[in-house]
Formats: C-alpha cells, sequence, structure tokens
C-alpha cells in the first residue's frame, strides 16, 4: 500500500499520465526497479514516461510533496546510480527521435537512442558518437551522457564531456533549458537568475583559488567519473557551457537530459589489430608508455588471470593458451583513412616497442574477422568471471585509474590485495592509455562475514588509490552509490564543499537521485545490498545486466528477461519464507501473464546475454511445471492424431475464410474479438492476415536416373496454412516450393507419413515435452529414412521449424531453411532476374541465431535492387500461435513497423505464422522468401546425361 504521500502524488499523475504505465504493484516495482549494479531498492511508483512534458509534470508533483525522483534509460550502470525506493522514472517506448546535421559534424539524439543505433545512422557518412562503453548495444544515450562513459577507444579526448555541443535538460521544478536555444537561454536567464548567478559564483571561487584550480586540472590529466565534472569550471566561462558540462557524468542528481547534441568524430574504413604478449606487466606497461606517442585507437591490457579465464572458450586464439605465470598482453589497434597509411602505422607501432622484451613476435593483422577475434578476448573476460561464479554471489566490476608512470606498480598492488582478500578468481583489464584498470571479482553478501570482506578490501582499495597514487577511484563508470563515500577522501574537502554547492545549486530540495554521487553515510555502500538467491540452474548466472533488453518483443508491453528473471527469484524467496501466503499468490499471477503469457521464448536474449542464458528455455520450463494434467493429455492426444488435427485446423480455417467472404472483414474482426472477451481471451483472435485453407500437397513424380535429388520436408504450417489472401496465383508455400525444386532440375522427395508429422516446436514452445519429444523422434526417422541415412539434403520451408530440428536432433542429417538451400543449392541453376520494386525483407529469431540475416539480404538482393531492412525490427513476436493467443505481444514488437516499410510494395521472410503479424502491422503483404526468388527466376538449360 501507498502511503498518503505518495498516493497524493500517484492520483496526481494519473490525470496526465495514462494508468497503463504507472506501476506501484510489489512485482513490477520490484522487477522494474532493479538495475545492473548489486544494489537494491524497490520504488514506490514506477513511470514510464513517453515525452518531455511527462517529465516536466513529474518533476512539478514530486517537487511540491518533496518527493526524491530517480530517473532510468537502459538500467545497464553498474554502481548504482538507478536505483531508488521513492519514484523511478523510466524512458519508455518513445525518446528514439534523431537528427544528423552540418554535414554529419553533428548528430541530435534523444535519451532512449541505443548507442550503436547512433552509429548505424552516421555510418554512411564515416562517422561515429565519440563515447564506446562496451554496454553500447544496450546503453542509450541518455545514460551514456549522465554517467560520462567512455569505453575502448574514446579515452578522454572523445568521451561525452568532450564531444558534447549541446544539451536539453529538464530541471527540478520542471523549467527546460535547451543550450543550443537562443530564446530558451535567455528565458532560462530570466526564471533563474540564482543558478546563473550560483554558477557564476563557483567559476569565480574557483578562479580565486589557485591550490583548488590546480587540484581540478590534475586530477581530469587521467580518467575520473568521481564525483561531478568540477573541470567545466576551469575549462569554460559561459555559464552555460559549464551548465552543459556538468551534467555531464551528473548520474540525475542535477536535472534530466531530454536531448543531446554530439559533435561526432571519424570512423576509419581501415582497422588493423595485434595481441603483444609481454613476459611481465612491467614490460607490458613500459610499452603501454611508448604506445602513448604513436597512432593507436586502442591499447587494452590483460593480466594473466585474464587471459586464463577465456583461454579455453570456443573460438579463443591458440597462442593464450599456456602462457607464463606473468604474461600480461595488450591488444592494440590502429586506424586509417587507406590501407597504405594503415600499413605505415603499423611499422611505426612496431618499431616503437621493438626495444621492450616480448613473448611473440607482435603480428598486426588487417582481415576482420581476424581482430575480431582477437577482441572476443577482449569482450569475453566480464562474462567469463560471471559464468562460473558459485550460485547466491554476484559479480562486481570497479574501473580506477593510475597515473600512467604507476600503472605497472598499480596493477601488482591490485593483484596483493586479491590474495590477501582471497578473491581468488578475480581479474584485471583495462584501457592502458589511460591508466584506466578495470577489476572483476565475485562476491557474496548473504553473511556478515562476507560483507566485512568486502567493506576491508574496498576501503584498502581507496586506500591505495587515493592515498598511494592519487588516481581515480572511479574512471568511468560513475560514481553510483558504491564511491559515493569515497568521493572527499579522493577530491579534498574544499572540491568536495564545490561540489555540495552545485548540487545544491542544480536541486535545492534534494529530490534528484538522493545518495548517489554525494552521500554522507560512510557505510552507503554496504547497505541495500541485493540479493541473489538459487532459482534455477538455466538462470543462476543472470548478472541483471539488461543487455538483453533490446532485441525482447515484450520489453515495452510486460517484462524483458530479466525482468522475468528478478521475479523468479522473488518467487524462490516468497516461496520459501511465506509458502501458501496470498502475497505469493498475488506474486504468482502476476507472473503469469508478465513474465510467461508474454514470452516469446524466442532465444534471441541469448544472442545478447554475456554469460549465454537463453531465458526463453527457462520459460518453456516454467510452462512444463505450470501445464495441468488435462493439458498435457490433450497434448498427447493431438500429438497422436496430428493429421486428424490438422484437417480439423484447415476445416476451420474454411469456415473462417467463408465467413469472411459473406460478412466481410469488419464485422468478423469485431464478432472474434467479443468471443474473444467473453471466454476471457481463450479463443484466438481472427486478423485479416491469415490465409485460407491449404489444398493437398501436390506430388511429382521422380526420375530415379536423376542424380539431383532433395527432401522436402513441409511443415505443419504450410501444410496447413495456403496462399496468402493476396496472392493472384492463390499458389500455396509447398506449391512454389515445388516450383522451385523442379526449375533447379531436383526431383524431390517427401518422407513418409507426412501429413501426421510435426518438430515438435508447438508443444515445446509450450512445455509439453513428451508429445514434444515425440513428434521430434518421429519425423528425425522419417527423414532419415527419406534421405537414405543422410544422403540427400533436407529442405524445409520454415526457418523455425529447421531451427527446432537442429537443436533436437541426434542424428547427423543435411538440414537447410529456404535462404541456405537457395543459395547453395539453387543459386548457381536459376538465372535471376533483378526487379526494380521496392521489398522489406524481416529474419526471423531463428534466422538471427542462425547467422543468415547477411544471406538473407544477399538472396533478397539478387531478386530485387531496392531491399530496405527495417532497423531495428528483431522478434515480431508472432512466437507460434501468440500472436493469436496474445496478440498484444505481437502488436507491441511491430508498433513502428508501417513507418519503416512505407513504399514497399510486400515483404518477405521465412516463416508463415511471423508473415501473418508482418502482414498485419507492416501494412503491406508479407510472404516466404520462395515466393520471391520463384518470381524472379527461371531454369537455366543444362545440357545432362541422366
Amino acid at each position: 500500500m501507498l502511503s498518503k504521500t505518495y498516493r497524493n502524488f500517484y492520483e496526481k499523475i494519473i490525470k496526465t499520465i495514462p494508468e497503463n504505465r504507472i506501476f506501484s504493484d510489489p512485482l513490477r516495482t520490484l522487477a522494474y526497479g532493479t538495475d545492473a549494479s548489486f544494489y537494491r531498492l524497490i520504488p514506490k511508483v514506477v513511470i514510464n514516461v513517453e515525452h518531455e512534458k511527462e517529465v516536466v509534470w513529474i518533476l512539478k508533483a514530486a517537487a511540491k510533496d518533496r518527493l526524491p525522483v530517480t530517473f532510468r534509460a537502459a538500467g545497464t550502470s553498474l554502481s548504482g546510480q538507478a536505483v531508488t525506493d521513492s519514484i523511478l522514472v523510466r524512458l519508455g517506448e518513445g525518446w528514439k527521435r534523431y537528427r544528423i546535421f552540418d554535414k554529419a559534424s553533428k548528430i541530435s539524439l534523444e535519451p532512449g537512442v541505443i548507442g550503436s543505433w547512433a552509429n548505424i545512422y552516421l555510418s554512411e557518412f564515416g562517422k561515429k558518437i565519440g563515447p564506446d562503453p562496451a554496454s553500447i548495444d544496450s546503453a542509450m544515450v541518455g545514460g551514456i551522457v549522465a554517467n560520462n562513459a567512455s569505453g575502448m577507444c574514446c579515452g578522454v579526448s572523445e568521451n561525452s564531456y568532450k564531444t558534447i555541443a549541446d544539451i536539453r535538460i529538464v530541471f527540478y521544478d520542471g523549467t527546460v533549458l535547451d543550450t543550443a536555444d537562443d530564446k530558451s537561454r535567455s528565458d532560462f536567464k530570466r526564471q533563474h537568475p540564482q543558478i546563473i548567478q550560483g554558477i557564476n559564483a563557483l567559476k569565480n571561487q574557483v578562479a580565486g583559488n589557485q591550490a583548488l584550480a590546480d587540484r581540478i586540472r590534475h586530477k581530469f590529466k587521467i580518467k575520473n567519473t568521481t564525483g561531478y565534472s568540477l573541470n567545466a569550471l576551469v575549462d569554460f566561462e559561459d555559464p552555460f557551457e559549464i551548465i552543459k558540462h556538468l551534467m555531464v557524468g551528473s548520474e540525475g542528481t542535477l536535472g534530466f537530459i531530454s536531448e543531446v547534441v554530439y559533435n561526432t568524430v571519424v570512423e576509419h574504413p581501415h582497422k588493423a589489430s595485434a595481441l603483444m604478449l609481454f613476459p611481465d606487466i612491467e614490460k607490458a606497461c613500459q610499452a603501454t608508455i611508448l604506445l602513448k606517442n604513436q597512432p593507436v585507437a586502442a591499447v587494452e591490457l590483460m593480466d594473466r588471470a585474464s587471459l586464463r579465464s577465456v583461454e579455453n572458450k570456443p573460438g579463443m586464439p591458440g597462442e593464450i593458451k599456456g602462457l607464463g605465470e606473468g604474461v600480461t598482453a595488450l591488444l592494440v589497434e590502429t586506424r586509417a583513412e587507406s590501407m597504405a597509411e594503415l600499413d605505415g602505422k603499423i611499422r611505426r607501432i612496431n618499431e616503437a616497442v621493438s626495444t621492450i622484451d616480448q613473448t611473440t613476435p607482435h603480428t598486426f593483422t588487417p582481415v576482420p574477422e581476424a581482430f575480431t577475434k582477437l577482441w572476443k578476448i577482449r569482450k569475453g573476460l566480464f562474462p567469463a568471471v560471471g559464468a562460473v561464479r558459485d550460485p547466491g554471489t554476484t559479480v562486481i566490476i570497479e574501473d580506477v585509474a593510475f597515473p600512467m608512470e604507476d600503472l605497472a606498480r598499480a596493477t601488482l598492488d591490485l593483484q596483493d590485495l586479491f590474495k590477501k582478500y582471497k578473491y581468488t578468481e578475480a581479474i584485471i583489464f583495462g584501457h592502458a592509455l589511460e591508466g584506466n584498470l578495470h577489476f572483476v571479482f565475485t562476491q557474496a553478501f548473504d553473511e556478515h562475514e562476507e560483507v566485512d570482506r568486502y567493506r576491508g578490501f574496498m576501503d584498502e582499495v581507496a586506500d591505495l588509490v587515493v592515498n598511494k597514487y592519487d588516481g581515480s577511484l572511479k574512471a568511468e563508470h560513475g560514481t553510483g552509490r558504491n564511491m559515493a563515500p569515497f568521493v572527499e577522501m579522493e577530491w579534498g574537502r574544499d572540491a568536495y564543499l564545490l561540489m555540495k554547492q552545485i548540487k545544491n545549486i542544480f536541486d535545492p530540495h534534494g529530490i534528484l537521485n538522493p545518495g548517489v554521487i554525494l552521500n554522507d553515510d560512510a557505510q552507503a555502500h554496504i547497505k541495500n545490498l541485493k540479493p541473489m538467491p538459487e532459482a534455477d540452474e538455466i538462470i543462476d548466472t543472470c548478472i541483471e545486466c539488461g543487455f538483453c533488453e533490446p532485441v525482447c518483443p515484450s520489453r515495452h508491453i510486460t517484462f524483458s528477461p530479466r525482468h522475468r528473471i528478478v521475479g523468479w527469484r522473488e518467487t524462490k524467496r516468497l516461496e520459501k519464507e511465506k509458502p501458501g501466503s496470498s502475497e505469493l499468490n498475488r506474486h504468482l499471477k502476476g507472473y503469469a501473464y508478465d513474465a510467461m503469457a508474454t514470452c516469446a521464448t524466442d532465444g534471441l536474449c541469448k544472442t545478447r546475454c554475456p554469460v549465454d542464458i537463453n531465458t526463453g528455455t527457462f520459460i518453456k520450463k516454467l510452462r512444463a511445471r505450470e501445464a495441468k494434467t488435462w493439458q498435457k493429455k490433450s497434448a498427447q492426444i493431438v500429438a497422436d492424431q496430428f493429421k486428424n488435427t490438422t484437417t480439423a485446423i484447415r476445416l476451420g480455417l474454411t469456415t473462417a475464410d467463408l465467413t469472411h467472404r459473406l460478412v466481410g472483414e469488419s464485422l468478423l474482426t469485431q464478432a472474434t474479438s467479443g468471443l474473444r472477451t467473453l471466454t476471457g481471451d481463450l479463443l484466438p483472435l481472427w486478423n485479416p492476415s491469415i490465409p485460407g485453407p491449404a489444398g493437398k500437397v501436390r506430388r511429382p513424380g521422380s526420375n530415379p536416373r536423376n542424380p539431383l535429388k532433395v527432401v522436402y520436408f513441409p511443415s505443419c504450417i504450410s501444410r496447413t496454412f495456403g496462399s496468402p489472401r493476396d496472392d493472384g496465383d492463390r499458389q500455396s508455400l509447398p506449391d512454389v516450393t515445388l516450383n522451385l525444386l523442379e526449375k533447379g532440375g531436383y526431383d524431390v522427395i517427401y518422407p513418409d507419413g507426412m501429413e501426421g508429422l510435426c518438430c515438435g516446436m508447438p508443444f515445446a514452445s509450450k512445455g509439453y515435452v513428451d508429445p514434444a519429444e515425440k513428434k521430434s523422434r518421429e519425423l528425425e526417422a522419417a527423414l532419415i529414412k527419406a534421405s537414405q541415412n543422410g544422403k540427400y539434403p533436407v529442405l524445409v520451408d520454415t526457418s523455425p521449424c529447421l531451427h527446432h530440428m537442429k537443436e533436437t536432433f541426434s542424428q547427423g542429417l543435411d538440414l537447410y531453411e529456404p535462404i541456405a538451400f537457395t543459395l547453395k543449392f539453387l543459386k548457381n541453376r536459376l538465372r535471376f532476374m533483378g526487379k526494380e520494386e521496392q521489398i522489406a525483407i524481416h529474419s526471423t529469431c531463428t534466422t538471427i541465431k542462425m547467422n543468415l540475416e547477411e544471406k538473407m539480404l544477399e538472396l533478397a538482393s539478387l531478386c530485387s535492387n531496392n531491399v530496405v531492412v527495417p532497423e531495428n525490427i528483431k522478434c515480431c513476436g508472432f512466437a507460434g500461435d501468440r500472436g493469436f493467443t496474445v496478440p498484444e505481444l505481437n502488436a507491441s514488437a511491430l508498433k513502428t513497423l508501417r513507418g519503416k516499410v512505407a513504399g514497399c510494395s510486400e515483404g518477405f521472410s521465412t516463416s508463415q505464422t511471423c508473415e501473418i503479424g508482418l502482414s498485419l502491422h507492416g501494412g503491406i503483404s508479407y510472404k516466404s522468401i520462395l515466393y520471391l526468388v520463384d518470381r524472379c527466376t527461371e531454369p537455366i538449360v543444362q545440357t545432362r546425361e541422366l
């Protein structure tokens, strides 16, 4: 229950913001309130905001009652700066607008744009944004700016502080300032003279204190995100420039960033990398000092423990195995505008470090496949520790910075601290050019002794960094809650008081993210620690980083994979502590829809997960656990009578098709929607993109003398659904596939009993394990027989079915879906006639997981000179039959599709159910890419003895 104060706030906000974007229930406030850090605070209220006006309303209402407000972008921050026990404001579906201008020298971005998306937008101009954090595929621009996130290549010269051009801010009282707008600046001066006067006073205060000014300049000679960006007070005279740069790294404690303009930087077209191995840390650091003056874009240091943590993982270079105990690696990258320039830079770099002892000769590679493999070492370090930690522990990653001349000694000192506090799994790596080291270790917080161990370790780390080396306790991850108690220790009393004055000028009532950056509680870093109980072997290694979220189709309507895991961990806690309670029952009821019903189980989350968790697999396991006995029996009957089942479905499609013709689209949609409501959403929802019934699969005669043979298995869905409604030829997918195979000169073999066969995926996705395995075994046996024990390739016309078969079959069958089969077996046997019409393509989840996105584009480009790949459209959310039973999932996943395919005549994919949803929400007809290939090809006449 909300207290009276928060209830009043809720009642105010609900008048201006839709109720479905405001949450106060225990399950969703817990799930939505969790970020990547090892801290937990559960908000009283969570609000998903869609535009700036809503932020203004929220801040005005919160300011009136002095209620704290915290802002959240992607929630990938590691230091506890995005959690709160008050009001959490999350970026909703909006906030994605951008504008490239001034000959691509600038890009304007709303805070919800993911960092890597900005780079995609700029790629055609040979530009990118400066910051390049490791989380750039998930982190949003709002968080990147608010944390002054940097990364492997941007150093201190291309981070947000150095590349910001302008910013738009919402202040604590709802006032908006756009530093790019003269009128806005003028209005702000008039409305908030105290802020301008306060900033000028601070600037003058620093200018009059030479020791303090020198201290500030000295602190920012190396990477530093501890506290506020005090360098703004010595770098600039204009108060608006100071405000702009103080906002960088302010972690939501000074205002809300609703837009940022970056000065872009060059993205060089040619790159080369080398893994330089040195006998010890001292030699590696000596080499780094020499490399500082060379044309290098990145120098990443990795200690021996780091290399050992990944040396046995698949895809790692062989040279990192069996190295001596002290061996330290530098991963070096250089970039250039031309290959000739690149070669020159490589020579200069090698000559510069030639005097330093090396373990193996340094070899640069400009080959993308080769240097990508090298960078996999660096990118695999954090996950390597996280994946092997004990259940119940969390992964902690800290980042500090030292003066370059002290880097070797400081690294050895850190390693000694690991030994002292028995962090035997700890590794050290980092951005050596900036003296920036990350160290990763695992920590339990379930016992006092463990908390004391962590406290003692962090106290000694702080003493080492600050008192021995005068370094930075935070170099790029933001101060957060973890280092807030140490800010004064690092900066000294004068600078700390200066930061307090900054906070008071921007936020006089202290309502913006209190406790972050500045915190007078010396024990704040060991309070509100996140529990990480054992929950299930599939998900126990989850570090709740949120990297999975951008590809999850349900993230905007219910839960993401991170939320599902957080929710299940809470389930296990309640089952243990409050079995049978009403609290547990309410939790499970909410979890059933938010986590289970709306999960597409597509597995794309695994492609982004640093520890390889497939949350879809976990949800299938839960569905199996929750399945009722009658449901399992019904599923088994359907599996046993599969031929009759598909016949019944075709009959239902026939009935729906006739009804559609008689009463029209509108009336049928209304009728089925009403019936669905009356049955509590048990009945599936009809939509006008559903095809009519399929006819019988044509069986051509065979030529025993033809050596070109293929086993073709039409999936159960293509044997059930007929041609798309707008297809003039009214050909079903099996008809089109057969046309193509005959054009290519192939004899087609069908498996025996095809009408009753199924890959088992429809059962597996619902958690019906036994019938799923039964159907999979049946199909595998039939295909082994039909292919003569794998002698002939097997074509499956639907990629999800094919992917499921690859996952479940035990025999070595040569299995293909439409894209790979066409390119391998038909491309050279057909003449492609490219069309001028603009078409769209959609890679299904399984196409993505099988690494066929580029292949699909290649195939489509053979057929059309104008192929559109809608940006940031991943899983369509149809998820087998969930597009019928949970249509809101499909609608949410494809909410932006229509605008992105405007101008396309039609679209193509490799899954009929996905194509139904794509057609419905894209506004154009989608069908299998085999329709496109069939339309755009003719046979190449060949002479062959048969």
